[in-house]
């Protein structure tokens, strides 16, 4: 077994746009209370890699007490778009992440899997001019487990031989369901055993990692 591809979640692991977006949350439940705010961002927090629109449609459910519409839900995420679009094209990468990129571009395959809404992502990577370093770039629909299922199955190695690089429980959860590699980076992802997987506040010690399991 060899380390053969490296697939990066976007927001909290290329980007440092977690708190953008944790901000733009707590904006659109703040109409609503204080104790409705709260919850929203906190189920946010501890469901990151969750797409908004699921989001919304939680907080409408068990904060307002009624479904979402399809159109209370585009006005949303028109929103969350107008909240978020000029930061996260300004925000700092996570340290590390651009030397692992420039290291490993052309000798291992790099793909992102994101969270976030497909168009979005990809357009804010090539105007962050960072979407040719990798292969593809993939984004929401569908849920993060079955997108990282998709690109681990359109290769011709195992699962065992690819690194999902994440900040949530959610790419965790995805790699484990899919049989990939993980590494943990940033606050809310931290392993209550070291031997679970590898976790760094960021990704300055990432490369040594690949290296020491990386395809000769």
């Amino acid at each position: 077994m060899a380390l053969q591809c490296i697939v990066f979640d976007c927001d909290g692991v290329i980007l440092d746009s977690v708190p953008v977006k944790t901000r733009a949350f707590a904006r659109i439940a703040a109409p609503y209370g204080q104790e409705a705010q709260d919850r929203l961002v906190m189920f946010h927090s501890v469901n990151g890699g969750v797409s908004r629109f699921k989001k919304f449609q939680w907080f409408y459910k068990e904060v307002l007490g009624r479904e979402i519409s399809d159109e209370e839900s585009e006005r949303l995420g028109r929103l969350f778009v107008e909240y978020t679009l000029d930061e996260v094209r300004r925000c700092p990468l996570i340290p590390g992440v651009k030397d692992v990129l420039d290291t490993w571009k052309g000798r291992l395959p790099l793909y992102v899997c994101s969270g976030a809404p497909h168009e979005e992502v990809l357009t804010i990577l090539r105007e962050r001019q960072l979407d040719h370093y990798f292969v593809s770039i993939h984004g929401s629909p569908p849920a993060k487990a079955k997108l990282l299922g998709q690109i681990v199955a359109s290769l011709p190695i195992a699962p065992q031989d690819v690194l999902m690089v994440g900040d949530a429980p959610t790419d965790h959860d995805a790699a484990e369901e899919v049989g990939t590699l993980f590494y943990g980076v940033g606050p809310d992802i931290k392993p209550a055993s070291e031997s679970l997987y590898p976790w760094e506040p960021d990704l300055t010690g990432l490369n040594d990692w690949i290296k020491a399991r990386a395809a000769r």
